[in-house]
């Protein structure tokens, strides 16, 4: 490696997505969490785990993460709104809460960091 700071580079990320040759949208879950990975690997070789954890606060990344969980929770409501649904089905209103409570849950985690 070119600069003694680099952790790892990254050339490419082969996933199940990529040998099914499915949509883009497929490869980002599995690249973000490699990525995630490579920190977590980092820290055990002796990274100065305070600084990445205060990288992944700055980054916003919890919020990110959230937002992913908050938009299929969103997602889920919007199938109350097809006509052969009851507005009152418990098990979709059930996994949007769940979605929502997950998103929640990421948020608070990082808050007592």
């Amino acid at each position: 490696m070119d600069n003694s700071k680099d952790l790892a580079r990254i050339t490419a990320i082969e996933t199940p997505a990529v040998r099914a040759d499915t949509s883009e949208l497929a490869d980002l879950a599995p690249a973000a969490a490699a990525a995630l990975r490579l920190l977590g690997d980092a820290i055990r070789r002796g990274a100065d785990y305070e600084s990445i954890v205060e990288a992944l606060k700055a980054a916003r990344l919890p919020e990110a993460f959230a937002e992913v969980l908050d938009a299929a929770s969103q997602a889920v409501m919007a199938e109350l709104d097809q006509p052969d649904v009851d507005d009152y089905d418990f098990d979709i209103r059930l996994e949007s809460d769940n979605l929502s409570g997950a998103a929640s849950d990421i948020r608070n985690a990082f808050r007592w960091l």
